[in-house]
C-alpha cells in the first residue's frame, strides 16, 4: 500500500481541484456497492455526474501512475453537531422539543388527513412534555423549539406549536379528589414536624394501557421544515413489521443505526420519569441501538418505508410504536 500513499500524496492537490471532488484516500475498489478487496485510490465526490457532462480535463482518470481509481459518491459532509444545532429548514433526525423539556428527535413530516397541512411528528414526551392532558405539563399552542432546550434552544428558536397528542396513561397516578387532598395536607403537617424533607402523597391505580407515545406540532411556516430524513432521505410509504425484519432510524443522539426486529405484539411496563410508570401494549422490540435523545425517531424498513415511532429502550434493545397506530390515533398520513 506504500505506493498508493506515495501517489496519493503526489496527486492530492490536483485531484481536489476537479469539479465535485471533496476528498481522496486509499481503500478497496467497489463494484455495484460491494468491496472487491483490490486496493485503489478512492476519490470522494458530492454527487456522481455522467462523464459526458465534463470536459476530459475535469474527469477523474481511471488510472493514476498505473494505479486504479474508484469514484465514490459521499454526499455533503457535515459536522455531526448539525443534529443538535439550529437548522432551517429543520430535518427529521434533528433535535427538537417542547419548551419545558430537554430534547428529543424530530421524527418525520406528516400531513393532516383533513387539511393536508404538513405537521411535525414526534413523541408525546418530546412535544407535549409527557402530559396526560390533565396535569398541566403542556397545552395545545405551547411553543416547540428546534433545537430542543437541552441543546440550547431558546424562545427565538421556536419552529412551531403543539397541535395534538395521544395522552399517556400511568400505572399509578396521584389522587386528585377533595377528600384525598385534605388527607394529604393534614398528613404533611405531621410528617414535616419529624421529616421536613418528606412529602406525603396518595396514589390511585390508573387503569388503562398505552398504545402509542406520539404527538404532532404545527410548524409556524411550511418552509421551516423539510420532509427528507437526515442521512436517509424521503419516506417511501408505510409498511407492516415482522420478526427478523431489518429496520433503521435517524436519531438526534446516535444518528443512523440499523437492527433486526426481535419481537412484535409486546406488552411491557415502561418508566415514564418522575417515579411514574405506564403499561404499553402491541409494541415492537428491536436490537437496533439507541440512546436518550433518540426518542421520536421514525423507524423505517430497509426500503425506507415507515414502520414505527421510537419511544423507549434499554441498554440492549429499542422499543417502538407501530406506525399504523400512530397515524390512526393522530389523524395524519404520509
Amino acid at each position: 500500500m506504500d505506493r498508493f500513499f506515495r501517489i496519493l500524496k503526489k496527486s492530492r492537490a490536483q485531484l481536489l481541484q476537479l469539479p465535485n471532488v471533496i476528498g481522496v484516500g486509499v481503500g478497496h475498489k467497489q463494484v455495484s456497492g460491494e468491496l472487491t478487496g483490490r486496493p485503489a485510490l478512492i476519490i470522494f465526490v458530492k454527487k456522481k455526474v455522467p462523464a459526458g457532462s465534463l470536459a476530459r480535463v475535469q474527469q477523474v482518470p481511471a488510472f493514476i501512475d498505473g494505479l486504479p481509481t474508484d469514484v465514490i459518491e459521499i454526499g455533503e459532509v457535515r459536522l455531526l453537531s448539525l443534529r443538535t444545532g439550529k437548522e432551517r429548514p429543520a430535518q427529521p433526525g434533528m433535535s427538537i422539543g417542547h419548551y419545558k423539556i430537554s430534547a428529543g428527535t424530530f421524527g418525520a413530516v406528516v400531513k393532516d388527513r383533513v387539511t393536508g397541512e404538513p405537521l411535525i411528528l414526534s413523541n408525546n414526551h418530546i412535544l407535549a412534555n409527557g402530559t396526560d392532558g390533565k396535569d398541566g405539563r403542556a397545552a395545545v399552542g405551547d411553543p416547540i423549539l428546534q433545537p430542543g432546550p437541552y441543546d440550547g434552544g431558546l424562545e427565538k428558536d421556536r419552529i412551531g406549536t403543539l397541535l395534538r397528542f395521544s395522552p399517556l396513561l400511568r400505572s399509578f397516578q396521584e389522587a386528585d379528589c377533595p377528600v384525598a387532598g385534605a388527607v394529604v395536607r393534614a398528613g404533611n403537617l405531621l410528617v414535616r414536624m419529624v421529616r421536613p424533607q418528606y412529602r406525603l402523597k396518595i396514589y390511585r391505580l390508573y387503569q388503562g394501557d398505552n398504545v402509542i407515545d406520539a404527538a404532532v406540532a404545527r410548524p409556524d411556516r411550511p418552509d421551516l421544515i423539510s420532509d427528507e430524513i437526515l442521512e436517509i432521505g424521503k419516506v417511501e410509504g408505510v409498511a407492516g413489521v415482522a420478526p427478523g425484519q431489518g429496520v433503521m432510524k435517524s436519531g438526534r443522539t446516535t444518528g443512523v443505526s440499523r437492527g433486526t426486529v426481535t419481537a412484535i405484539g409486546v406488552s411491557l411496563e415502561v418508566e415514564l420519569g418522575n417515579d411514574e410508570k405506564g403499561w404499553f401494549v402491541d409494541q415492537v422490540v428491536t436490537d437496533m441501538s439507541s440512546r436518550p435523545g433518540d426518542s421520536g425517531s421514525l423507524v423505517l424498513d430497509l426500503e425506507k418505508r415507515a414502520v414505527g415511532l421510537l419511544f423507549a429502550g434499554s441498554d440492549r434493545y429499542t422499543i417502538f410504536n407501530r406506525i399504523d397506530r400512530v397515524l390512526s390515533r393522530l389523524e395524519v398520513e404520509f
